[in-house]
């Protein structure tokens, strides 16, 4: 591989193929990033804003005159900034989807609160109600974030968002931060360099430079970037790699260590101070009663509108496939259900009736396809699929039957795949945690790589699922279903 001295690299980071900003740039990164989504913040607070005001002259046209309700909005308009501030969401860099929907969702409550307080402090406004003030929070809380998204995806591709980071270690542990910051550009993290001692993994990972030795951070951190470093050494001994933080960590404002414990990064853990001595502790966020609870309740709850809502669309399905093809117009599959239970998992039909010996005669001619359907269980070009159920399976609709299984039990809205019983053995192991929940109808999986991902992937997922589980991270996966749907993206 070509080497790279420090000047090389700086040259080169200058250049127009990394059009890279210089040192002094990042102020100016976080404060365009901040006033933007500041810009979007206040645009869609303003717009629920309006919209309640429409719902409260359309149910009541006799209630108070918006005129009324203006100047106490336009007075408290600050206070939403303020609170996402707070949060520290401006810019907001390094901060993961589901935490910035807890916190916008926190932020905004917050302002609303004292929105209303405020309300009670203005002359002559007692008699009015505060409906509206309700359902410009209901409407905030889902056009803030939805902005927010639209925000990332519009600027993330742009050369000057987000802020540099130096990589410390490019091994196995470095070479996935890289990859993992790179895909995922609206997180705001842009690797621009990483160091390593080791001559022999000098280079470029993912065209990311790679230099070394480690005695050039802070010649790194002067020139390029004194923001943010990434420490991804977890092979490294315990004294070296304590050694390697105490000597390079003073030379920028945040530092990440990644632990020896790499194989199970997507674990969620949190701190924990034993006394002077840190912990991590490892959590089975969705095993708990509690979360049990609210997450039947949540089921219940949007599982019943969602099958009240889809019933026309299921009336004109079931004329299709009826008319399409021969066979019955739902299919039911045992499947396996919370503590290795079974149930009866029901789908719109999507294949021919003899679609097993359909898929035995291809998988035992072509050797191309039997080695897809082991590694993805599934063909993308499945030869067992009628016409409708191509359609059917490319926008999701052949489980909308599921919804009864929802209000039934058996499953969840969101959860882990729903595994079929001979898929057990495949399982590695991970079915004793995976079959500790219900499966859902939809989940992480399919709202990230969908089918590309492999089965072993799956499970590992599904696992992140469990132990990472959240209202909010439902909600985010329900409403990344929505647009999954919408668009068709990777299914088959």
């Amino acid at each position: 591989m070509d080497t790279l001295t420090l000047n090389q690299l700086t040259k080169l980071l200058q250049a127009d193929r990394f059009n890279f900003l210089p040192k002094s740039s990042v102020a100016f990164r976080k404060l365009s990033a901040s006033m933007i989504l500041m810009a979007s913040d206040l645009l869609l607070v303003i717009v629920s804003i309006a919209l309640s005001l429409l719902t409260q002259y359309l149910i009541a046209p006799g209630s108070a005159p918006y005129q009324q309700y203006l100047p106490i909005f336009i007075l408290t308009l600050p206070m939403f900034p303020i609170a996402y501030s707070l949060h520290m969401l401006y810019p907001g860099f390094g901060v993961d989807v589901i935490e910035e929907l807890r916190s916008l969702s926190y932020g905004t409550t917050i302002a609303f609160v004292a929105l209303w307080m405020v309300s009670f402090f203005v002359p002559d406004f007692k008699a009015y109600s505060r409906l509206p003030f309700v359902v410009a929070w209901i409407f905030a809380l889902i056009a803030v974030p939805i902005g927010r998204a639209y925000v990332r995806k519009v600027f993330s591709s742009k050369t000057w968002w987000g802020i540099p980071v130096i990589v410390i270690g490019a091994g196995r542990a470095g070479e996935r931060v890289i990859y993992s910051l790179l895909k995922q550009k609206h997180i705001g993290l842009r690797p621009i360099v990483a160091v390593d001692d080791d001559i022999d993994r000098w280079g470029y990972i993912h065209g990311v430079p790679v230099i070394g030795g480690l005695e050039v951070i802070p010649e790194l951190s002067q020139k390029l970037c004194d923001e943010y470093a990434i420490i991804a050494m977890p092979k490294v001994s315990g004294p070296r790699q304590q050694e390697i933080i105490n000597k390079y960590s003073k030379y920028f404002a945040h530092t990440t260590v990644i632990p020896d414990m790499f194989g199970l990064s997507s674990l969620w853990v949190s701190t924990r101070d034993l006394g002077g001595i840190l912990g991590l502790e490892l959590q089975q966020r969705l095993l708990s009663k509690v979360s049990l609870f609210k997450k039947r309740v949540f089921d219940i709850a949007l599982g019943s509108i969602l099958l009240f809502l889809s019933l026309p669309f299921m009336a004109v399905i079931s004329v299709l496939i009826f008319v399409d093809s021969k066979g019955k117009i739902f299919f039911k599959q045992e499947r396996m259900g919370i503590n290795d239970s079974r149930f009866k998992m029901v789908k719109f039909r999507t294949m021919h009736y003899d679609a097993e010996k359909r898929l035995a005669a291809i998988l035992k001619s072509n050797v191309e396809l039997k080695k897809e359907y082991e590694i993805y269980h599934k063909l993308k070009d499945d030869p067992r699929l009628t016409r409708v159920g191509k359609f059917l399976r490319k926008y999701s609709l052949d489980e909308l039957p599921q919804f009864w299984n929802v209000i039934k039990g058996d499953m969840s809205l969101i959860g882990p795949r729903a595994y079929i019983p001979w898929e057990k053995i495949k399982m590695s192991g991970h079915d004793e945690t995976i079959l500790k929940v219900k499966p859902g109808i939809s989940g992480l999986w399919q709202v990230t790589d969908r089918n590309k991902s492999s089965f072993e992937e799956r499970n590992l997922m599904d696992i992140y699922y469990i132990r990472n589980w959240s209202m909010f991270l439902d909600i985010y996966i329900v409403a990344r279903t929505i647009a999954v749907v919408l668009t068709g993206r990777s299914g088959y």
